[in-house]
């Protein structure tokens, strides 16, 4: 075999690879092929599409072309059909479904979380006025007066009936509220129409769900509704009177003109409730004070048997009724409650906050209010 440069045509290798040649070698003349068109004369056969023939299948040959663009597009259909595919009934409904179980677990643990820094913040509330009152005490020698108003033969209040909570407002950071108080002048007077609505977020529970103002009515004796007086601001704390109901004199903290010193509490400041929550649901409170020959009267949606009170109960507690703790069953709308599950908080005299649970012991509860009752409290409350 003579071996051919390697620059042979493509063509000339396919024409010899079928007749058994190595690529890029000639056959020797004794094996060289013959040309179809000689090979037919020859033999005067036709030509015929054979092995032999192989001019003919290079030239009937179809060079073999590739579309990418094609391709491309089909994979696009493909991916377009694919996104276009939406979820099933049944994944739509386990999808609902998952959603439906992680909502039934997060809601509670969202509106505990809420709950507890409701709780705080009113723990918080309680101390600023807690440290309000130190600081009056520090100044005047005394606690402020549960509200001050004088009083007629029988013993009614006629005025004018600004609360303790009116006294420490500079305590508290509102010397612009207090400088606007007429003191000489009654709640209802027009001269402080405008003092007296202002709303103080510090004297308000996050949890309570009140209003910033409410209307102050009249009642006949049979708790009917004669007319309003006035627009007063809402709150949520009251002072403690102590045991009884609220009147002239009380055994706690806070009574009518009421000037009681830190000696005074003879039970222990540690021991002595001064200030507690009352639950606008419950009944209506206010930071203003007592106004003249309004009432209390239940507040919207309050489990307390029906009943109205003296205005004096505006900013004035007690604990006497109830089977327990605070909004426990029996509890009258002068009494404490919250909007806190299980209880309410209070304000010590020494300045501490506790909360008080509705199932604690009723006795232990009543002697807890007084300043100087002498009552031997034994336990932790």
């Amino acid at each position: 075999m003579i071996c051919t440069p390697r620059g042979e045509s493509y063509l000339k290798n396919q024409g010899a690879h079928w007749l058994g040649w190595s690529r890029g070698c000639k056959p020797n003349k004794k094996h060289q092929a013959v040309p179809s068109s000689k090979h037919d004369e020859q033999i005067g056969a036709p030509e015929r599409r054979s092995q032999a023939n192989w001019k003919w299948r290079i030239s009937r040959r179809r060079p073999v072309t590739f579309d990418v663009g094609r391709q491309e597009r089909k994979g696009h259909r493909r991916i377009l059909m694919n996104a276009r595919r939406g979820f099933t009934l049944i994944e739509l409904l386990v999808v609902i479904a998952i959603i439906a179980v992680l909502i039934g677990l997060l809601l509670p643990a969202v509106q505990k979380v809420r709950a507890a820094a409701a709780r705080a913040q009113c723990v918080n509330n309680l101390k600023q006025i807690g440290l309000a009152l130190q600081k009056h005490h520090d100044t005047a020698k005394l606690f402020p007066p549960g509200y001050v108003s004088s009083y007629d033969a029988a013993g009614n209040d006629t005025g004018p009936g600004w609360g303790w909570a009116a006294f420490i407002l500079p305590k508290m950071e509102q010397q612009a509220v207090h400088a606007a108080i007429r003191f000489d002048q009654p709640i209802e007077s027009p001269v402080n129409a405008n003092a007296r609505v202002q709303y103080i977020k510090s004297y308000a529970c996050p949890s309570d769900t009140i209003g910033l103002t409410w209307t102050v009515m009249r009642h006949d004796p049979a708790g009917q509704p004669t007319g309003s007086i006035c627009d007063i601001a809402s709150a949520s704390y009251i002072g403690v009177f102590g045991i009884t109901e609220p009147g002239v004199d009380g055994e706690g903290i806070f009574f009518r003109n009421s000037a009681i010193r830190i000696a005074d509490i003879t039970d222990g400041t540690s021991q002595t409730l001064m200030v507690g929550e009352r639950s606008f649901r419950w009944g209506e409170a206010t930071w203003v004070g007592s106004v003249t020959n309004a009432s209390l009267v239940a507040g919207p949606g309050s489990p307390s048997p029906p009943g109205y009170f003296n205005s004096s109960n505006f900013v004035l507690g007690h604990t006497f009724e109830g089977t327990g703790g605070p909004g426990s069953q029996g509890t009258e709308i002068n009494g404490f409650s919250s909007q806190h599950p299980q209880g309410a908080n209070f304000l010590f005299a020494d300045g501490h906050v506790q909360f008080l649970q509705t199932s604690m012991n009723h006795q232990v509860y009543k002697s807890i209010s007084s300043r100087a009752g002498g009552e031997v409290v034994g336990g932790d409350f």
